[in-house]
This record gives C-alpha cells, sequence and structure tokens, in this order.
C-alpha cells in the first residue's frame, strides 16, 4: 500500500532552499511543511470520497464510518538522510468494536486492506491507489504554488524588516 513519489529536477530548488533564512526552514517545518500538507490533504479528501461512493454502491455498512474517518494525512518521519519534509496519508489504526461470536477483533487498516486488495471471499475494490492515480499531478502542482506563495510572503516580511 505504499507508494512514494520523488521530483526529480529540483537541484537548484534543494540548493536554493537551503541557503534561505531561518524563518523558512525551521525545525516546524516552515512553508515546506505547510505546503506538503496541503497537497497531502487533496490526496486524503479524494480517498476518503472514493470510498464513500464505494461504500454507497453496496448500501449501508456498519463499519464505513469509522474507516472513512480515519483516513488522514500526517507528518512522517524525516527521510532517512536527515534533510527535507514528509507528509503521509494513511489509515490509523482502530479496532472495531467486536460483533457477538467474532473470533479476532478487526482493524481499520485491515478493512482497507481488504477494500484494496480483496480476499478469497471479496473482489478488490480498490480506492487508495485510484484516488493517488487521479491527484497525484493536482497536488503537486498545489504544493509547488503554495510554496511560492508563502515563499514570497517570508521574503517580503523580511524585507521590510531589513529596511
Amino acid at each position: 500500500m505504499k507508494t512514494i513519489v520523488s521530483m526529480t529536477g529540483m537541484t537548484e530548488a534543494l540548493r536554493m532552499l537551503q541557503s534561505l533564512p531561518y524563518e523558512l526552514v525551521t525545525k516546524r517545518g516552515g512553508p515546506v511543511k505547510l505546503a506538503l500538507k496541503k497537497g497531502a490533504m487533496l490526496i486524503r479528501d479524494e480517498e476518503k470520497q472514493r470510498l464513500r461512493a464505494l461504500l454507497n454502491e453496496q448500501g449501508t455498512n456498519e463499519t464505513s464510518g469509522l474507516l472513512v474517518d480515519n483516513i488522514i494525512a500526517s507528518r512522517g518521519k524525516k527521510p532517512a538522510d536527515g534533510n527535507g519534509e514528509r507528509y503521509v496519508v494513511r489509515v490509523r489504526r482502530k479496532i472495531y468494536p467486536p460483533k457477538p461470536g467474532e473470533k479476532e477483533s478487526r482493524s481499520t487498516i485491515k478493512i482497507a486492506q481488504l477494500f484494496e486488495y480483496g480476499s478469497k471471499h471479496q473482489r478488490a475494490r480498490p480506492f487508495i491507489r485510484p484516488a493517488f492515480e487521479a491527484t497525484a499531478q493536482k497536488a503537486i502542482e498545489v504544493i509547488r504554488e503554495d510554496l511560492l506563495k508563502r515563499i514570497d510572503k517570508v521574503v517580503n516580511k523580511l524585507g521590510t524588516q531589513v529596511e
């Protein structure tokens, strides 16, 4: 279920970002974190919408609310080299209340996997990969535009402080 997107040809942009003042490159992530969050939330919303559409196709499903509510965009661990920011769209692990006579508990992650990949008892009804594929390019554009706006805002702020 893990998909990684890498942007290439960004060496000049990265060099510029590394030379930026503290206001842009803080431990809290600064504009980069906020721009990535905006893109991740776009993908998250698409996943939720596609899952709701799948559930509406098959009728009412008592497990749907918990799964839909636990599709989240969260800040991930820093990359292994220690540089950069990461946002992850994932399913937060929550346990469904047990049904009478059930042998094992079910989690939101397990239910999402059953939807995405299916099993010998149910066909696959993917919603995560199609949502990503449909939204990835738009998310990259949103991140790029938002990052440029945020950098301009900080540069303008710093410019007025110098005068």
